[in-house]
C-alpha cells in the first residue's frame, strides 16, 4: 500500500521552499522543474490561480502541480500553493507593520540587538557569497563588461542601489555607462542605441521586477550580453544572461539585506577598469611588434 507524502519536511516558508526548489532542480524530471521555475518566476500568480490556470501558463498538465507538490514533501498542491499565499501576505506588509510584529515577537527590542541584527544578517550574506563566488565566473563578467564600448545599467526597487553605485563608480572610472531608468518611460528606446559591442549589468530579486526582465530580455534579443545578479537559478532574470551570480541575502525580522549584493556591485567596476587597462596594454603591445 502506498503511503501518503509527509509535511514534515515540507519547507513551512517561502524562503525555505525557494531554496528547496533550487537545491533539487537538478534532481527534479523535466516538467517538475519546468513548474518549478515557473512558480519562482510568478509567485503571485500561484498565490490567486487555480490548479487548471496556472497549468495552462506554466503548459503542463494540472497533475503536474500536485507531482511537484509531493515532490517537495507537501500532502497536495493546496498545501504547497498556502506558502505562497504566505508570501504575498508578508510582501504586502507595510514597514510599520514590519516594526509591529518585530516589537510583538521581541516584547521590547533594543537599538543595540536591531544594530548586532542587521551587522549579523550582513556577515551572514557576505559569508555566504565568499564561499560560493567561482572566480572564473567573476572574470567571465569582468571581460564581458570590461570590452564594451557602452555598459547599460537595468533595476528597479531594492536593487535599484546596486546599479547606482556601480553609475557613481563607472563616472568616476572615465567608463561609459548609461543608466536604463527615465522619468518619461523612454527605456524601450534606450535599448535601440545598443549595439553587440556593448553590454547590459541587470540587477533584480524575488518578487522580480517584470521592466528589469523585460529590458534584459530585450538586450538579449539585440545580441547585446546580459551580467547580472539574481537570487535564484529559477530567476528569469538568468534566462536572458551571459554570465549570472546567484545572492542569497539574509534578513532580519523581515528586513533583508542587500550587502553581499553591494559588496560584488563595488567590486565589479574596479576589476572592469583594471580589465580596460589591461586590453589597452596589450592592444599598445601587439602595435608595436606590427
Amino acid at each position: 500500500m502506498s503511503q501518503s507524502p509527509s509535511t514534515n519536511s515540507a519547507p513551512r516558508d517561502f524562503e525555505s521552499l525557494r531554496v528547496a526548489m533550487v537545491e533539487r532542480k537538478a534532481d527534479m524530471p523535466k516538467r517538475l522543474a519546468q513548474v518549478a521555475a515557473y512558480s519562482l518566476a510568478n509567485p503571485d500568480e500561484i498565490a490567486f490561480g487555480t490548479a487548471a490556470s496556472i497549468a495552462a501558463a506554466a503548459e503542463v498538465q494540472p497533475s503536474t502541480l500536485v507531482r511537484l507538490a509531493h515532490h517537495l514533501g507537501y500532502g497536495g498542491f493546496s498545501d504547497l500553493q498556502r506558502i505562497f499565499r504566505e508570501r504575498l501576505r508578508e510582501k504586502n506588509l507595510t514597514y510599520e507593520e514590519r516594526l509591529n510584529i518585530l516589537e510583538r515577537d521581541r516584547q521590547h527590542v533594543e537599538e543595540a540587538e536591531l544594530l548586532s541584527g542587521f551587522l549579523n544578517a550582513a556577515s551572514q550574506s557576505i559569508g555566504r557569497l565568499a564561499a560560493s563566488i567561482n572566480p572564473a565566473q567573476f572574470a567571465q563578467a569582468t571581460d564581458i563588461l570590461a570590452r564594451a564600448e557602452t555598459i547599460y545599467l537595468i533595476a528597479k526597487r531594492r536593487a535599484y542601489p546596486l546599479t547606482a553605485h556601480m553609475a557613481y563608480a563607472f563616472g568616476k572610472l572615465d567608463i561609459r555607462y548609461m543608466m536604463v531608468s527615465s522619468p518619461n518611460g523612454v527605456e524601450a528606446e534606450m535599448a535601440r542605441f545598443a549595439t553587440e559591442r556593448d553590454a547590459a549589468f541587470a540587477a533584480s530579486f524575488s518578487p522580480y521586477s517584470p521592466d528589469s526582465i523585460a529590458q534584459a530580455e530585450s538586450f538579449s534579443k539585440r545580441g547585446v550580453p546580459v551580467v547580472s545578479i539574481t537570487d535564484s537559478a529559477f530567476s528569469p532574470l538568468a534566462v536572458f544572461s551571459a554570465c549570472w551570480f546567484e545572492v542569497a541575502e539574509s534578513d532580519f525580522s523581515g528586513f533583508r539585506s542587500l550587502s553581499a549584493s553591494m559588496a560584488l556591485a563595488m567590486a565589479l567596476p574596479v576589476a572592469v577598469a583594471e580589465r580596460r587597462r589591461q586590453l589597452e596594454r596589450d592592444r599598445n603591445k601587439n602595435s608595436e611588434m606590427k
